[in-house]
């Protein structure tokens, strides 16, 4: 048995924070009931790239954040589809939703209009810039998020300019965010009998997470400068190019130092009294940085990592993505798995990274077809027969 298989969650939300949040919680064990829009569904479901099988192309997109759910299609603009939520809310632990701020008050399918209905359900709300402030009704995206929020401006090389991180922080982060506040939320409720609705401003995620720059601001007055793979307070931490044009990264604290420097052939000037503390080294921050990488580019990146590793030097190759999904350790601990899909066949998956001793572990599953849980979900939890199916694809609401 896995965690979470006592729980119900409707899924109101699109694209990618909500999305991989609830997917989480679906391959701990949750049952999640994706809504989506009739004919099209969620709008990733046309993103870029796209997987192509003997039967049909998906959207890697789409599968990378909805796997182990169950989608229903409904529509919204229905009074038939919007009380099919209301019903479906009333039997839920949780629902979830990123609609911008006022859009499901409209429908009546707001946290007050649904905890009424249902005292017990956990609502969170996730948007841009939260339910209230003066930024609340604008729009955004995780790029806006990142540049608000002060992460693409750490982020560049020194002297340089901004520069995004290679992945979308922002959601992803938010996404987390999202996990960490259902699961709390369902834990006080375990307590008290009653749920919460829950206000996740993805800019607020973000602030949230500048804590070492934020850090020196508050203790030093300091706005901290990009410094590429660089540390601000330590020395040496960043990323080397070795002699066969490989890059490789080592963080090294003052117990490594003297090794270090031995590995590298620089014991003699590794051994000053100055540069045994890293307040020395930062004083010195130059030239470590120029000794440092003029002995890594005189040897090949493997030799060096593995001679890192039997000295017990914090060191490790900057792989592209291609070689982290074919090294042996991530390999060795089930990183990398895959799903059975109906149209494109075998797709590998990136599973939910957690291990269980006394619950079954997380489970990869497949993501669903638009609609394929649509007449199941409604038979099952509201009790649809034929005759009210029939209804309400006749109404367009299904």
């Amino acid at each position: 048995m896995r965690p979470l298989q006592h729980l119900t969650i409707v899924d109101l939300s699109r694209v990618l924070a909500c999305p991989f949040a609830s997917m989480i919680l679906a391959e701990l064990g949750a049952r999640v009931i994706k809504i989506e829009q009739p004919g099209s569904g969620d709008e990733t479901r046309g993103f870029e790239p796209f997987a192509q099988g003997e039967h049909g192309r998906e959207s890697a997109y789409f599968m990378a954040f909805n796997r182990s759910k169950e989608s229903v299609t409904v529509d919204l603009r229905s009074a038939v589809g919007r009380q099919i939520v209301r019903d479906l809310a009333a039997q839920a632990d949780v629902l979830v939703e990123n609609f911008p701020v006022g859009s499901l008050a409209r429908h009546g399918l707001d946290a007050p209009a649904l905890r009424e209905l249902n005292p017990r359900l956990v609502y969170l709300s996730c948007t841009g810039f939260g339910q209230t402030g003066p930024y609340a009704p604008r729009k955004g995206y995780d790029t806006v998020f990142q540049a608000m929020g002060g992460l693409m401006g750490l982020t560049g090389e020194r002297g340089g300019a901004p520069v995004k991180p290679g992945l979308p922080v922002a959601d992803l982060s938010s996404g987390l965010w999202a996990a960490i506040a259902i699961l709390a939320a369902l834990q006080g409720r375990s307590a008290q009998g009653r749920g919460c609705h829950i206000d996740l401003s993805m800019l607020d995620a973000q602030v949230s997470m500048l804590t070492l720059g934020a850090a020196r601001w508050f203790a030093l007055g300091e706005v901290p400068e990009r410094m590429g793979t660089e540390h601000p307070g330590r020395v040496p931490s960043a990323s080397f190019v070795a002699r066969d044009g490989r890059w490789l990264h080592i963080t090294a604290s003052d117990q490594h130092w003297r090794t270090l420097c031995e590995v590298l052939d620089l014991a003699d000037w590794g051994g000053e009294a100055e540069l045994q503390s890293n307040a020395g080294r930062l004083r010195r921050r130059a030239e470590v940085m120029q000794r440092l990488a003029a002995a890594v580019a005189r040897r090949d990146r493997a030799a060096l990592c593995e001679a890192f590793d039997r000295a017990g030097v914090p060191a490790g190759p900057v792989y592209t993505v291609d070689e982290v999904l074919a090294d042996a350790h991530v390999r060795a601990r089930g990183m990398v798995a895959q799903f059975e899909h109906p149209a494109i066949g075998t797709f590998p998956a990136l599973p939910v990274p957690l291990k269980f001793d006394g619950w079954d572990d997380p489970r990869v599953g497949r993501p669903p077809l638009l609609g394929e849980h649509t007449e199941s979900v409604l038979r099952e939890r509201l009790g649809f027969d034929d005759e009210h199916m029939a209804e309400a694809r006749r109404r367009g609401a299904i």
